[in-house]
């Protein structure tokens, strides 16, 4: 397994306009360290990591890069700096923040193919590299940004005043982006366009990517534009460690958060305790509603994408209500489909699998599932990088499993539950005549609400769906579950996935406040204007 890779590179931080080089490093490593047979390659970088020259780890055909490591007191200044920049920005015009996001767009068009290389070198398949970048390059499109100009700013003509409605912003933002999808932590940083200054934490798992997309692509634009030094500021530190300063840390407006629920819940009620606000962007347990008359050749190939990642992604499907009328025939398509994928160098294949990191908890939901009721229909084993059964392999074979009777899924960890691995859970209801009342209410009763898909011809069932639908921050009607298109959020949810105030989350908005002016146009006495013309 060998393939041409990337020159190893070395990122510093940056901190109020400065590239600040430490002695102290962290390393971004490419996914072939895990996937080469045997331990003697990985013991062997495991002590060359540990003893070796910073000269002899670059050389190293699995290290991809090498990052300064920040200190307590650097993320104390580069909160400093953000702090010091935050009025500077809110007083650039708006124009001119838009135009350094068209700048922006071009940058990452002419670094796109080398982003795409290094995120496939760190072990993420084609396809999600492919959708991450469309993601963000749809955000940044002349149409988006027109989007983006009108909801942060508006004006309205009344009788005796111009009104303006304007987003003004929260001040500094810092940011601790997705390990399995660091493109989204790039999204978050849309939060320049509202005026914010930017503090980022750079997570060793995906350092090389981010690093090259913030050091190349991002930083230099922004530095053409002459933006204030400070408005943004790179990290690489301890996640704990950094966000208990963040918590702490009077300069610290807003905190933007992509992780497991059951942390992200518990910092938003810290950040509330001090007066922050908390931007999150959670675990997720997508549904996908199949009716009768669906498209079952494209129904099938969207529930695929279930397995994109190995089910490693927070807005992926991860369970379908089907008809009972096509129920066993999307299960056979479905189960022919899953089989035939493989595992594979994400380098070197079109593979859409990845190594399982909780191929453990995957056991348990498989075994607790089938206790309560669930029938296996295709997959289910460990295997290694050759596809073959290996009890230690580092890969999992798509798994979709049966459920029938909406009363036996509610109480199913696989239907229910939050999952992060290759598994797939298809419910099939009693049929009669209250049958969408009834899939709508399952879908509602989701704790978890980033996305929500159906597949249905019948425009009765389209119209109810899209009106009657509260949970999700998205909805899909017959199109992939993971594809983003212009002027769509492609981020946000609700319940679990979003918090208390979760919801579809432009990052602009998500990070600026509603401010309303109202401008008097005539010339009227107070007195006048309280009580009315009228008033004796």
């Amino acid at each position: 397994m060998t393939s041409a890779r990337a020159t190893a590179r070395a990122f510093p931080l940056y901190i109020a306009g400065e590239r600040v080089e430490t002695d102290d490093r962290a390393y971004g490593m490419s996914v072939r360290s895990v996937l080469e047979p045997g331990g003697h390659e990985a013991a062997a970088l495991l002590r060359l990591l540990r003893e070796g020259t910073e000269e002899e780890v670059h050389a190293h055909p699995h290290v991809l890069c090498s990052v300064s490591l920040s200190t307590p007191e650097q993320g104390e200044a580069a909160l400093a700096a953000a702090a010091a920049a935050a009025p500077r920005l809110r007083a650039t015009p708006l124009a001119e923040r838009l135009r350094c996001v068209r700048d922006l767009h071009a940058a990452f068009l002419a670094h796109r193919e080398e982003i795409a290389h290094l995120l496939r070198l760190e072990g993420c398949p084609r396809v999600l590299v492919e959708a991450q970048l469309l993601a963000v390059l749809d955000l940044m499109r002349p149409e988006s940004l027109e989007m983006a100009a009108d909801l942060l700013h508006q004006e309205f003509t009344a009788p005796r005043h111009r009104i303006v409605l304007q987003r003004q912003p929260d001040g500094v933002v810092c940011v601790d982006p997705p390990a399995n999808a660091p493109l989204y932590g790039l999204i978050a940083m849309l939060v320049l366009v509202a005026g914010n200054a930017v503090v980022i934490r750079v997570p060793r798992s995906c350092a090389t990517s981010l690093s090259y997309a913030l050091h190349e692509v991002i930083i230099p634009v922004f530095e053409a534009h002459g933006t204030p030094p400070g408005a943004i500021n790179v990290l690489c530190a301890d996640f704990e460690v950094t966000m208990r300063q963040w918590l702490d840390s009077p300069s610290v407006d807003t905190v933007y958060y992509f992780g497991s629920s059951d942390y992200g819940l518990a910092l938003e009620r810290r950040c509330v305790e001090r007066g922050k606000k908390a931007i999150l962007e959670l675990s997720g347990n997508d549904g996908v509603l199949i009716w009768r008359d669906a498209h079952l050749e494209h129904a099938t190939a969207a529930l695929l994408e279930s397995f994109y990642a190995s089910g490693q992604a927070c807005v992926a499907p991860k369970y379908a209500i089907v008809h009972p009328d096509v129920a066993d025939e999307l299960s056979a398509r479905l189960a022919a489909a899953a089989s035939a994928l493989r595992p594979g160098d994400p380098e070197t294949s079109d593979t859409v699998l990845s190594p399982v990191l909780r191929a453990t908890a995957f056991q348990r939901t498989l075994d607790e599932a089938l206790r309560a009721g669930a029938v296996q229909v295709c997959g289910g084993a460990r295997v290694g990088v050759d596809g073959e059964p290996d009890p230690n392999g580092l890969f999992i074979e798509p798994t979709v499993l049966r459920v029938d009777g909406f009363e036996r899924a509610e109480a199913n960890p696989a239907v229910r539950g939050e999952k992060f691995f290759p598994l797939l859970s298809i419910v099939v209801p009693e049929d009669g005549p209250d049958l969408l009342d009834r899939c709508l209410d399952f879908l509602d009763r989701n704790r978890f609400g980033l996305r929500n898909s159906l597949w249905a011809e019948d425009a009765v069932v389209v119209g109810r769906f899209t009106t009657e639908l509260r949970n999700g921050g998205l909805l899909k009607v017959n199109d992939s579950h993971l594809a983003n298109a212009p002027y769509l959020p492609g981020l946000g949810g609700t319940g679990d996935s979003g918090g208390t105030h979760g919801e579809a989350m432009y990052p602009i908005l998500r990070a600026s406040r509603l401010q309303a002016v109202a401008i008097a146009t005539t010339r009227v006495h107070p007195r006048d204007a309280l009580l009315g013309p009228t008033a004796p």
